[in-house]
């Protein structure tokens, strides 16, 4: 099984090893765009693997600071890019995405759903909150993950990984 993130699309995919996508849910990536320069809060493109799995059995809208759990979310600013529900820590196996673990780059939920579908976040790849407890629940540690600003054609995605 394996992640696949369309930018252009703002689309996580969950696909079978052979390439069908089996389940899809709307994302958003960074609104500054496309990157691997640290603090740049840019979304890094290539390879990744999930290199951690944080918040399992955690309720709903849980906040997270710092990767712990510290209540449920309160919105005391629309703008704050929450960590909520669920985290997916993304470590990258290409040379130009080397350094995602230490940038902190998630797939995670978001304080902010209606924004779904377009750039908003601040580098991570922010998820509906019922989508990330269905995809944590789906995803192994070391499950694969792509990020591509285009989408490849679906016959040639199972070559790319």
């Amino acid at each position: 099984m394996k992640i696949y993130v369309s930018i252009a699309r703002q689309e996580l995919q969950w696909r079978a090893a052979s390439g069908p996508c089996l389940r899809s849910w709307p994302v958003s990536t960074s609104r500054f765009g496309v990157g691997s320069v640290p603090h740049s809060q840019c979304t890094p493109l290539g390879r990744f693997r999930i290199a951690q799995k944080i918040g399992h059995g955690a309720p709903l809208h849980t906040r997270f600071v710092g990767r712990r759990p510290v209540g449920l979310w309160q919105p005391s600013s629309a703008a704050e890019d929450g960590v909520l529900t669920r985290i997916l820590w993304l470590e990258g196996l290409d040379a130009d995405n080397a350094n995602t673990f230490s940038r902190y780059i998630y797939i995670h939920g978001t304080n902010q759903e209606d924004l779904l579908g377009q750039p908003a976040s601040h580098g991570c790849i922010r998820l509906g909150n019922q989508a990330v407890i269905e995809l944590f629940d789906l995803a192994e540690l070391g499950t694969l993950v792509e990020i591509e600003a285009e989408p490849p054609p679906l016959t040639d995605f199972a070559q790319t990984l």
